[in-house]
């Protein structure tokens, strides 16, 4: 455990806050529209990738609250992992040969589905408690990059106007707090902030001090005389 990272996850805690009062006042605004309920999961099986500091908070999580279940997550999640890497080298060939845009890829990969190493046999969320934002708000309008997105299963009917989370707000918050990390920790990896990952890799991911290019307590600071 890193306690420099304390403070950075009770910043991250607050977001989620936040994010989980503007779902539920869209719930209670439009009980007709969010259909979400405990069995339904077409939230665990969308693509989407978590910033650095998400990904930390939730290995975490999980290292802390799922022992009894590590090992078979584990396993599903590197198989998940396996999946989702040969479907990005897949798409990135096909943009670097000319053969599909890169608007027209990241369109084809956001229609794809996986099933989050998580999710269980009861199709529950074995960390429901501590679910990514993006997960906390699948069931209510969102738009990233102009672009607008409803769950499927909603309510929710287009054309009409309704309440909508700007998720590069979000993501932008949330790549701040990445970035807090690396300064923080004085990491060596100075771009590490920008890190984005599926949570099948956040899950297999040994986030320790060697990882996150964190200097050894030997190495000396840099002195105005030095390049």
């Amino acid at each position: 455990m890193i306690a420099e990272l304390e403070p950075i996850f009770e910043k991250y805690e607050a977001i989620v806050k936040q994010v989980d009062e503007v779902f539920e006042k869209v719930r209670s605004d439009h009980p007709d529209c969010v259909k979400c309920t405990l069995e339904c999961a077409d939230c665990c099986h969308a693509l989407f990738d978590l910033s650095l500091v998400e990904a930390i908070y939730i290995n975490r999580k999980f290292l802390e609250t799922l022992e009894d279940k590590k090992a078979d997550i584990l396993e599903e999640a590197n198989r998940i992992d396996r999946r989702l890497h040969q479907m990005k080298r897949k798409a990135f060939k096909a943009v670097e040969n000319g053969q599909k845009a890169e608007e027209q890829v990241v369109l084809e990969m956001a229609a794809e589905r996986s099933r989050c190493p998580l999710l269980n046999k009861e199709n529950r969320c074995d960390l429901y408690a501590f679910r990514p934002i993006t997960c906390r708000l699948y069931g209510i309008p969102t738009a990233i990059d102009g672009r607008g997105h409803t769950c499927g299963l909603s309510g929710f009917k287009e054309g009409v106007s309704y309440p909508t989370v700007n998720l590069d707000a979000v993501n932008a918050k949330l790549k701040d707090l990445s970035q807090e990390i690396v300064t923080v920790l004085r990491s060596k990896h100075v771009k590490m902030g920008d890190v984005l990952m599926p949570v099948s890799m956040a899950l297999l991911t040994v986030f320790d001090k060697e990882y996150l290019g964190v200097p050894s307590e030997d190495t000396k600071e840099p002195t105005e005389e030095q390049d």
